[in-house]
């Protein structure tokens, strides 16, 4: 066994009804004197609760998906006008992202607090849209200093987010079975995390307003978003990204509907982490234990119910493979990549 694993340098909080505390003490340890509060119109409320205590310089509202960068420059002028001194995100992956876009400027640290499951607090890396093309990078400016996780904040996200935005996370376990950077270490936490996901979000659909499904799922989302940190970006990623920027679809819902599709393609590559993710699934293979999860939580199925035009497929397709990363499982050719996106867009079964 010979393998590099990078750890990335974070403070996790997690404990359900806390996240008022949480946040004062982080803000206190930061030594933090204008905060500039990071929150989406369907966060505002919760955001002003849990933050009533904190030195606010700044509230801002303007969240959009994908994070056009009209939107982060506007988000950057409001930290430097304010003179803020540190962020304070709460909301999904949308907020996170704006408060990383405003980091990678400014420099400023971030304490994220997520109300969804789609892990973007964990990780290094930012996201931009320009001109219908979504940029990503890595930069350790923008990894949140400090989570804080709160279940109790994710009660009122409804089960059809939460599905998707769970399904997204489950995507990070499962590309981080095959991504450049894959290890042991990260590879164990996406297993475990795939294994926590598995039970928690079959809970949140059964029994929205209790916490136990609502605490599995954002622990699993923790630890495959930790995983996917580590391995980087694999090509189901690559897909949705390329997906995302072209035809401005929803994130999580994207991820949820190419999932399997990615999966199909890529487990015969990788037959040990297969078995093992099959196993976290309580099923015979992995893309029968994903089918049987996504028929019982009720997740989105096409593309093409999602808004993207058929006459995009092809155009998706060359970018995927001119996006590709290196070292994947199986060849990622034209034609298949044609196939794969083509039978996401219709919503056909995987093999």
């Amino acid at each position: 066994m010979q393998f590099v694993h990078d750890t990335l340098a974070q403070r996790v909080r997690f404990a359900s009804g806390a996240a008022a505390e949480g946040l004062a003490a982080e803000v206190a340890a930061l030594g933090a004197r204008r905060v500039m509060v990071i929150a989406g119109a369907s966060e505002e409320k919760p955001a002003e609760r849990i933050t009533a205590g904190l030195p606010v310089a700044h509230r801002h509202h303007e969240v959009v998906m994908h994070v056009p960068v009209e939107v982060a420059d506007r988000a950057r002028a409001a930290a430097v006008e304010r003179d803020v001194d540190a962020l304070v995100s709460v909301g999904g992956g949308s907020t996170t992202g704006l408060a990383k876009a405003v980091a990678l400027t400014t420099g400023l640290p971030i304490i994220a607090v997520p109300t969804t499951y789609a892990g973007s607090e964990a990780t290094a890396v930012w996201g931009m849209t320009e001109n219908s093309v979504k940029t990503t990078g890595s930069d350790p400016k923008v990894l949140p200093r400090t989570i804080v996780y709160d279940a109790a904040l994710t009660l009122t996200l409804p089960v059809e987010l939460s599905v998707a935005s769970g399904l997204n996370a489950l995507a990070h376990c499962v590309d981080s079975l095959w991504a450049p950077r894959a290890d042991p270490v990260n590879q164990a936490l996406a297993i475990e995390g795939a294994w926590a996901l598995g039970v928690g979000l079959p809970l949140v659909a059964a029994e929205p307003d209790a916490l136990e499904g609502r605490e599995k799922a954002l622990y699993g989302a923790y630890l495959s978003a930790a995983a996917f940190a580590s391995a980087g970006s694999g090509l189901h990623h690559k897909i949705c990204h390329v997906l995302g920027g072209m035809f401005n679809l929803p994130h999580a819902q994207t991820h949820a509907v190419v999932l399997p599709y990615v999966l199909a393609f890529n487990a015969p590559g990788v037959p040990g982490a297969e078995q093992r993710l099959a196993a976290a699934l309580d099923a015979p293979s992995a893309s029968e234990g994903l089918a049987r999860l996504c028929e019982r939580l009720r997740a989105p199925r096409s593309l093409r119910d999602l808004g993207m035009p058929a006459d995009g497929i092809a155009d998706a397709a060359q970018a995927v493979v001119a996006a590709a990363p290196a070292g994947n499982p199986r060849p990622v050719t034209l034609d298949a990549i044609t196939d794969l996106v083509r039978s996401a867009w219709e919503g056909t079964d995987a093999p």
